[in-house]
């Protein structure tokens, strides 16, 4: 991330195809005071006095959250997730809840967490902070394969290692775009029932994605074998900075006492950032309470201009690499239905050096896939972001790495 973000700031003119950001003409300053505004209003309709009104703001809050009824009820709109409340812990971003989620599972060097890779390098990110090692599942070209996971939980076994966790993203991933389908969701949870596994679900793309989505994992766990870790960056804005953990997983304590996983993280949370900010929630929760916590309403737009967006990006493609000339190259890419993100192969080493000529001569910018190979790959692989350009920018980035790419391989 040091280097991308150098290279964007070395060469301002250039066009980005690296950031993950949402479309920035989707959001009005004026709106953070409107839905601020809208919390308070519910907190004096639900009886509230001006004191407690006022310290919602201003004091801590609890640690789990002060917005958890209203997440909960999202979820149960949005995505037919039906918990309760006190299973939700509110954090500062899905970064955090990936934190907490692997501190409390993997306690010590004999627990192993397994993630699909490519992999988001948040959650490597973060057990590389806690000394905990990754064992990576590779995808291949069609995406997860429930057959490698087991064959990987085997080879952990084998080594005396205890398999805790899985993480995934199975909606439009990132890095790759790639979407689990249905069958493999469903014998992704049936592995995980067998083999006394936990899944950690990442989704941050499905309400900014056109079309009807698939279940989620949650959704269609009914053995509560799936964390869900949800982030409001993509559907709220980024700025808030508020994310969520569902675990509704029963713990029991070394005296016996039962309770929920989402205790145990919130317990960790209090030695990290005590709480999340009251004013983010509070600006968050407004945004919820204004689609009635649908947030696919409040992304209806949103996710229209980011499936023209992938359209006019797959488009562009196929016109400066007409398929003659793709295959005499070599070069290939997969096509999402959805999300933030696709990839692409390239005829040569996409490394450092490349993606610097990329952006001095040719004046485009793209991500290496090898930086999401937590154990090696995707050297000759390129990451394509195509949320945070107009249409006009993606039609001229595009021209500009269909020069790079051809002079790069001769």
């Amino acid at each position: 991330m040091n280097f991308l973000n150098e290279i964007t700031h070395r060469y301002p003119d250039a066009i980005s195809f690296a950031p993950g950001r949402p479309y920035d003409g989707f959001f009005r300053t004026e709106d953070i005071f409107t839905y601020l505004r809208r919390y308070l209003d519910h907190l004096e309709e639900g009886g509230a006095s001006p004191e407690q009104v006022r310290s919602a703001l201003f004091q801590y809050g609890p640690t789990s959250g002060q917005i958890r009824e209203l997440i909960a009820d999202s979820l149960r709109k949005d995505e037919n997730i039906d918990v309760a409340p006190e299973s939700v812990v509110v954090t500062v971003g899905c970064q955090e809840a990936m934190f907490l989620a692997v501190r409390a599972l993997i306690s010590g060097p004999d627990d192993a967490l397994l993630v699909s890779s490519p992999c988001y390098v948040g959650i490597t990110g973060a057990a590389r902070l806690l000394d905990v090692e990754v064992t990576a599942v590779e995808e291949d070209d069609d995406g997860f394969d429930p057959a490698r996971l087991e064959a990987a939980l085997r080879a952990e076994r084998a080594r005396g290692r205890r398999p805790r966790a899985f993480y995934v993203i199975p909606d439009h991933s990132n890095p790759s775009g790639r979407t689990m389908p249905l069958s493999a969701r469903r014998e992704l949870l049936d592995l995980a029932r067998r083999e006394d596994l936990l899944i950690l679900e990442d989704t941050p793309y499905r309400m900014v994605s056109p079309g009807r989505q698939l279940p989620t994992l949650k959704a269609l766990d009914r053995d509560r074998r799936v964390v869900h870790l949800g982030s409001y960056s993509k559907t709220l804005f980024p700025g808030a900075r508020v994310g969520f953990a569902v675990a509704d997983q029963s713990v029991v304590d070394d005296a016996g006492r039962t309770g929920l996983l989402a205790d145990e993280l919130t317990k960790i949370k209090s030695m990290v950032t005590v709480n999340t900010s009251p004013v983010s929630q509070a600006v968050a929760a407004g945004m919820l309470l204004s689609a009635d916590g649908r947030t696919s309403e409040l992304n209806t737009r949103a996710a229209a201009y980011y499936g023209d967006a992938m359209r006019v990006t797959l488009r562009e493609l196929e016109r400066g690499f007409p398929e003659d000339e793709r295959a005499r190259l070599g070069v290939r890419w997969n096509e999402p239905a959805g999300g933030f993100f696709l990839a692409a192969q390239v005829p040569f080493r996409a490394d450092n050096a490349a993606l610097t000529r990329s952006a001095e001569e040719f004046g485009v910018i793209w991500t290496p896939m090898s930086y999401f190979y937590p154990q090696g790959g995707g050297d000759h692989e390129i990451r394509l972001s195509v949320s945070y350009l107009t249409h006009q920018e993606i039609a001229d980035g595009i021209e500009r790495l269909t020069h790079f790419v051809k002079a790069q391989t001769a």
